[in-house]
């Protein structure tokens, strides 16, 4: 165990040592970000991910500590960060600690963009209103990235009622989203705010038949990506109590092909998390 610690600990500092590793810090920075983010959705084994992913994302976050990182280098790097927390469980300090990290290297390239962005979790809606009329399509990747790395911190930090009032602000970002190109990333924006209306009671503010609305608009634009008829499972038919919606779903994710161009890995865990559901379903109903 100890030489292959060695031999890890050689491979990064070799690594860093490269000459060639000066392309990490400067425009082909964000090719590099794109191809790996591509492998990873195009995987088919989450563990092999989930252990290969952190040293890639050590590199990455080096190469926004200098005074010349950029705004696509944040992002990418946030973005990344997101994709390894869909790995992780939904529980966890672990989780709620890289969820921030990647809240903060958003935030910090939407500062770099626009300084009137900067400190955006402090600002009243209003002011974040304003901020929104000021887009346009070409912020639509800015914002997703900024929107989705908020609400990834709120879903780690659910327990936390201060973090689950920051909903608002981060369902208007992604609402601009779709005002913007509602076919951004096959209409994730959709799957967000479907799970986001679904965080909260109906009763405390939560509003079920919007989130239905997204999940189905969601699936009709990508419905490959299996994951979406997960959450749609999960977060609206069983706050619906709807057993055979909730089967039905589960049961066509399970016989489903999970290759697909960009979606291989999020569809293999949603095949996993299918079976759990369907596994736990008599406890719940």
């Amino acid at each position: 165990m100890l030489k292959q610690n060695n031999y890890k600990a050689a491979l990064l500092i070799t690594l860093l040592g490269l000459n060639g590793c000066s392309y990490l810090i400067d425009s082909a920075t964000q090719d590099f970000s794109a191809n790996l983010k591509q492998s990873i959705m195009d995987h088919n084994d989450p563990a092999t991910v989930a252990d290969a992913l952190p040293a890639y994302l050590l590199l990455m976050e080096a190469t926004t500590a200098g005074e010349d990182v950029n705004e696509n280098q944040l992002l990418s790097t946030a973005n990344l960060y997101g994709a390894y927390l869909s790995l992780l469980s939904d529980e966890g300090i672990r989780k709620q600690r890289l969820s921030q990290k990647s809240l903060d290297l958003a935030l910090r390239g939407a500062c770099l963009h626009d300084e009137n962005w900067c400190s955006l979790q402090q600002k009243s809606f209003v002011d974040l209103e304003a901020l929104l009329g000021n887009t346009n399509q070409d912020d639509a990747e800015r914002l997703f990235s900024v929107a989705s790395a908020w609400a990834n911190w709120i879903q780690a930090h659910k327990s936390d009622w201060n973090a689950v009032a920051q909903l608002a602000q981060v369902k208007r970002i992604m609402q601009r989203v779709l005002e913007l190109d509602e076919t951004f990333q096959q209409g994730n924006a959709h799957l967000y705010l479907a799970v986001m209306e679904s965080l909260v009671p109906e009763a405390l503010g939560g509003k079920p038949e919007q989130s239905k609305q997204h999940f189905e608009r969601a699936i009709q634009l990508a419905p490959n990506n299996l994951m979406s008829k997960v959450l749609y499972a999960k977060h609206y038919a069983r706050m619906a109590f709807d057993r055979n919606m909730h089967d039905n779903l589960l049961k066509t994710v399970l016989s489903a092909q999970v290759a697909s161009p960009g979606l291989t890995l999020i569809n293999t865990l949603a095949q996993q998390q299918a079976q759990v559901l369907l596994d736990s379903a008599n406890d719940y109903f």
